[in-house]
């Protein structure tokens, strides 16, 4: 092979760092450049599953994984409004390994920034143009930087400033909903459970529990309709009176738990109908650039970080001058398997919510959802990924 493509991602979110991580595994040159002017993550938390956390442990993150996250098992279930069981939720891939942790999203963030050699993150630069031809790929800075690379990746969320050179820009898709979410420290909550994962399902909305931190805080959602269309944000400060009321009379463990919030985050719900393309020559998308999704499966940083390992693997069986035959593959992989999942977190936000009023439907649809979290986390992207780079040899 002549000399593996050299590549600069845009964004420095969970996503993008993680692709980096897999470059460097796979000896692929890489660069990242990142808006803010330092890594950090406004949030809450984000539900790590098996088949994301394969892939970190590939790049040498398992350790990491296990010190930051904490680990829910199987006593992980869905419960009606007013607390009575449902049935447990599925934590392991098909062969039984647990590998479900609930993370900070800064500790994400910071766990994978670690890894990477000095000089390879550059922050402070908020892309604002693109250009390609046949032999390059150019980014321009708003402070006047050019990125030159043999491949570009779009790696810069929901509001992408690299997806309109791929695709005509699409209008989110608002689903009426909005949540409240954010973390409260374990000695608030000391009698709280730190080993699961807990959904309560109630009409038109529902609320979900997990621990982050190693078990040092708990991280909430509240989902609720809203006819309120507001902007797409992670930190739009909420009322928690407001969010007391709305979960007013439901299973006493909840009202316990919101005794404890005195600040709180709204956090309206949107995503895209799935792109026909994510590709342009050069130039490709990945995570929340290429498929925002629903967070009613907890797969958006799991699917960056599948994008990421696929995008690694097959660039590293790539010779520059074949990138755009390599990037197309990538996304020929991906999109089926990220449709499937965005159309699934559709569904199953609706399930919690009880959308048809069929209780008894509901409960048995949460009962045999176990078997699509089963094929989900079992799912391993390299195999598929190899296979890919394999096909483009002559």
């Amino acid at each position: 092979m002549a000399s593996l493509p050299t590549v600069a991602i845009v964004g420095g979110g969970i996503g993008g760092l993680f692709a980096a991580n897999a470059l460097i595994a796979h000896g692929v040159p890489v660069t990242v450049y990142e808006q803010t002017p330092s890594l950090g993550e406004i949030g809450a938390g984000v539900f790590v599953t098996p088949n994301a956390v394969r892939q970190l442990e590939r790049v040498g993150l398992g350790p990491a994984v296990e010190s930051y996250g904490a680990r829910v098992g199987s006593h992980s279930s869905y419960y009606r409004h007013d607390g009575s069981f449902i049935a447990p939720v599925q934590v392991t891939d098909a062969n039984g390994w647990n590998a479900c942790f609930g993370m900070h999203r800064a500790d994400f963030v910071t766990l994978l920034a670690s890894k990477l050699p000095a000089g390879i993150v550059h922050t402070g630069h908020r892309a604002v143009g693109f250009e390609q031809n046949a032999d390059v790929a150019r980014v321009t800075f708003a402070n006047g930087a050019v990125a030159e690379a043999d491949v570009v990746v779009g790696a810069d969320g929901i509001h992408s400033e690299m997806r309109p050179f791929v695709f005509p820009p699409s209008k989110p898709v608002f689903h009426g909903t909005i949540s409240y979410r954010g973390l409260i420290p374990r000695e608030r909550l000391p009698n709280w459970p730190m080993d699961r994962w807990q959904m309560w399902a109630g009409p038109s909305r529902h609320f979900l529990v997990f621990p982050v931190r190693h078990g040092a805080m708990v991280n909430y959602v509240g989902f609720m309709p809203t006819d309120e269309e507001m902007k797409e944000s992670w930190s739009a400060p909420g009322d928690p009176a407001v969010l007391r009321r709305e979960f007013e009379g439901w299973d006493p463990r909840i009202e316990e738990l919101l005794k404890q919030v005195d600040k709180t985050f709204r956090w309206a719900l949107y995503d895209r109908e799935p792109l026909p393309g994510w590709s342009k020559g050069r130039l490709t998308l990945l995570g929340d650039s290429a498929h925002p999704m629903l967070p009613h499966l907890g797969q958006g940083a799991n699917q960056s970080i599948e994008d990421g390992m696929a995008l690694a693997t097959i660039l590293a069986q790539t010779d520059r001058s074949a990138v755009p035959a390599a990037l197309l593959a990538y996304e020929r992989l991906r999109r089926e398997r990220v449709a499937e999942v965005q159309l699934g977190a559709r569904k199953h936000g609706l399930r919690v919510d009880s959308a048809t009023g069929d209780l008894a439907q509901r409960d048995a649809e949460l009962a045999a959802h176990a078997e699509f979290r089963k094929a989900l986390y079992t799912y391993d992207v390299v195999t598929h990924a190899r296979a890919a780079a394999q096909a483009l040899k002559p």
